[in-house]
């Protein structure tokens, strides 16, 4: 029986190439905790998880202070064990970003270590039910970003073989949204899917109301209109407007996704894998959400979401969003706008070690080994 041995931390700061731009923020920074695992065969695993600026600092205390340490000694491949006891031990900061962040990190590094020990890629692994899935794109769509510019864009990632774009609302007047949506809809045609996200940024009388202004677009859907704990109001909203209305970026419990299920307040679960915990949740989250034959159209993070959007049934769509291509050897493999599950086993992330290494920030650099 194999047990854990050393547990490697490092973030490492990735300023976005292109500035992102939502009705409530701005992503200036993508911090990026990264957790290495080694067991006493050798086997190792490599995970990570993000924020947008903020917070990772903290992320990185609580592993090193609280949560790493009480991986050694333990068996990797007890992973449901594992998620459960650091669960409980941070039970009184639960639940949330910072500590779903930072079980996520250590929760994927040992899925990749199970998968690589086992010679399988993760998406096999996890399910296998299908190697590729179709991909929209995010980055030319944010909320600053004129309407000949949103086109241009749309236009390019539908000839590359994409199957939609995403366009940010939430401009002071419900007008405005119209408009840029209109340019994009009449450039594009019918048969290109736009998907809208708000980023929490309406209350529920403002979103029924520009949920009924863009009807005719024919939206794929409205993202995180509401903020994200108002379950009751996305149940109005959702029984008020044939769009389909999509969450799941910022809840942090399956029981948070069960009752959105259940109370047929969405129907597009974008459940994110760092910000539910990691893999373990992320695939119960999934499973739940298709025996409510809901689709799962996860939020960023497309290099790990590839393979896991793979390894469900109802995976339906990959969000494009660039973001390891400076820690990486290669990127996404991407065909006629389709997301090709990777081959290698593991999560298929090419880390570039050196890169890696040479852009961790010294003070939140730390290495946890088994004694004696």
């Amino acid at each position: 029986m194999a047990r854990i041995e050393r547990i490697e931390l490092r973030m490492v700061d990735l300023p976005p190439k292109v500035k992102r731009t939502d009705a409530i923020q701005s992503f200036v920074s993508q911090e990026t905790p990264i957790v290495t695992i080694t067991d006493s065969d050798g086997a190792v695993g490599t995970g990570y998880s993000y924020t947008i600026g903020t917070g990772g600092s903290s992320v990185m205390r609580l592993l090193a202070d609280h949560l790493a340490p009480r991986l050694i000694g333990r068996d990797a491949d007890h992973f449901e064990a594992i998620w459960r006891d650091l669960e409980y031990a941070t039970h009184a900061t639960t639940i949330g970003a910072i500590t779903a962040l930072a079980i996520a990190a250590i929760d994927t590094a040992l899925w990749d270590l199970r998968a690589r020990r086992q010679g399988l890629p993760l998406w096999v692994l996890a399910g296998g039910a299908k190697d590729r899935c179709p991909l929209y794109t995010t980055e030319g769509g944010w909320l600053h970003i004129e309407p000949a510019a949103l086109v241009d864009d749309a236009l390019q990632a539908k000839a590359k073989g994409f199957r939609g774009s995403k366009v940010k609302i939430g401009r002071p007047h419900v007008s405005e949204d119209v408009a840029r949506l209109t340019a994009v809809r009449k450039a594009v045609g019918d048969t290109y899917e736009l998907m809208t996200d708000a980023n929490q940024g309406f209350l529920v009388d403002e979103a029924i109301r520009r949920a009924d202004r863009l009807r005719d677009l024919d939206l794929a859907w409205i993202e995180e209109p509401l903020p994200a704990d108002d379950i009751e109001g996305h149940q109005r909203l959702s029984r008020s407007t044939a769009t389909p209305i999509a969450v799941g970026e910022s809840l942090y419990s399956i029981r948070h996704f069960r009752e959105y299920l259940a109370r047929g307040a969405c129907s597009v679960v974008q459940v994110d894998v760092a910000r539910i915990g990691g893999i373990t949740p992320w695939l119960k989250v999934a499973h739940m959400a298709e025996a409510f034959d809901v689709p799962v159209c996860p939020h960023f993070l497309m290099e790990l979401h590839v393979s896991l959007v793979c390894a469900v049934p109802n995976g339906k769509y990959v969000e494009y969003i660039p973001q390891l291509d400076d820690l990486t050897t290669h990127g996404m493999t991407v065909a006629d706008g389709m997301a090709l599950a990777p081959a290698e086993p593991g999560l298929g992330i090419a880390w570039d070690l050196e890169a890696v290494r040479n852009r961790s920030i010294p003070e939140f650099t730390r290495e946890i080994r088994r004694t004696a």
